[in-house]
């Protein structure tokens, strides 16, 4: 337990952190309940994405050996130029949301190119977005469990330590000066005995 004084200033010091803790701890929690649905949410959200992409890469298996004729450019016209993210606000964290991706400009002779090459072309990037989209989710999600941790060890600091700390400061501190109030009073007694005998005696003299 930290050390504190016993006074009248420390109890009032105490006091005014017990206020802060139990004030500021139910923000913590409702924080720490808003991350484990938001948690949950984007982790349904990855698995229903992972489904599909496994979904549309058995479909573009079933035809994948007509790549052996696609043009070798194929690789560099699926690579995406940028991955567009914006960003949403989740109990004061934020999280990055998947917007769109951007693959490089394409252009080539439709009477040299094979006739499948257009539908082929439009899947594999379906595919190439929803591996992207995927990361990005992931992303979100790490960073939610980051959060979490953090959130979680701050609602156990102030639930199991501050709070009762400050509760156990208070009450020590309160004993003490109990304590010494009744052995000012108790003092304040006997001296007043005292006096009451020394005027008794000298009346009687």
């Amino acid at each position: 337990m930290a050390k504190f004084k016993l006074n009248k200033t420390e109890l009032k010091k105490q006091r005014d952190a017990l206020r802060q803790y139990e004030r500021f701890l139910p923000t913590l929690q409702l924080k720490k309940q808003q991350l484990q649905i938001e948690i949950l949410h984007q982790i349904t959200l990855l698995k229903e994405k992972e489904h599909l992409y496994a979904k549309k890469r058995e479909q573009i298996l079933s035809w994948a050996g007509l790549l052996g004729e696609a043009p070798q450019d194929l690789k560099t016209w699926l690579t995406p130029e940028n991955v567009i993210t914006g960003t949403r606000n989740i109990a004061g964290v934020d999280l990055p949301v998947f917007s769109h991706v951007e693959f490089p400009f394409v252009e080539y002779d439709l009477f040299l190119m094979p006739l499948w090459l257009d539908l082929a072309l439009e899947m594999l990037k379906d595919l190439v977005i929803l591996r992207e989209e995927i990361s990005v989710i992931q992303r979100g999600i790490d960073i939610l469990k980051q959060e979490l941790r953090i959130t979680t060890q701050r609602v156990n600091l102030f639930e199991k330590v501050k709070i009762p700390e400050t509760k156990e400061a208070i009450r020590v501190i309160k004993i003490f000066l109990g304590d010494q109030m009744a052995n000012a009073v108790g003092l304040a007694k006997i001296a007043k005995n005292k006096i009451e005998q020394k005027v008794l005696e000298e009346v009687s003299v």
